[in-house]
């Protein structure tokens, strides 16, 4: 599985490219660049690596992962998804639901709700990894002080979505370093209660 992160826009968002090395198949996660010129070195990696961009998977719809949705888009082709909880305001191509299974050349990215930071949140499995947006972060868990965010339901996303997961699993979230669900357990302080 290629995955590929680069930090982009004013809160350093993780951006992915999410794909299979066989087909060269890949997704773009949480787009949040603020203008072409931040978005080349991304577009330069699909290019360079010959991948086909067949999805653009956006975790929630806050600004700050939304932001180069039309840029990727443009340069791509590829439709925007988000879940189906999100206000309209984000233009997107498909809505995504609980378990929906999206296959990129032999990987299948699975969707999983996990509400909290906001109505829409979701998370992406793939492989033994999950790509949590602004739900769990390493050693921290998203802010639920903004419209629409509830921390009991960020807590019960985290607990009963995450945390089931293996151990091994790695996790790469929105923002800052990767973990793995294992180390999450053990060591972050919002989970201990």
């Amino acid at each position: 599985m290629i995955v590929k992160c680069f930090a982009v826009g004013w809160l350093s968002t993780n951006c992915y490219v999410v794909g299979c090395e066989e087909t060269k198949e890949a997704a773009v996660i949480d787009p949040g660049m603020e203008s072409k010129a931040e978005a080349e070195p991304i577009l330069d990696y699909i290019k360079q690596n010959g991948l086909n961009i067949k999805y653009v998977i956006n975790t929630h719809g806050h600004p700050d992962h939304i932001a180069g949705n039309s840029i990727i888009k443009e340069a791509t082709g590829a439709p925007i998804l988000i879940h189906e909880s999100n206000p309209e305001h984000v233009q997107a191509d498909r809505k995504l639901h609980e378990g929906d299974i999206l296959q990129v050349g032999s990987l299948k990215l699975k969707l999983l709700h996990t509400p909290g930071h906001t109505p829409d949140g979701i998370s992406i499995l793939a492989d033994n990894t999950v790509f949590t947006g602004d739900a769990l972060f390493a050693g921290s868990i998203g802010r639920s002080d903004f419209a629409g965010g509830s921390f009991p339901q960020l807590i019960n996303s985290i607990k009963t979505k995450l945390l089931p997961l293996p151990d091994s699993f790695k996790v790469y979230p929105g923002h800052g370093p990767p973990t793995t669900i294992g180390n999450e357990k053990r060591h972050n302080p919002f989970l201990q209660r």
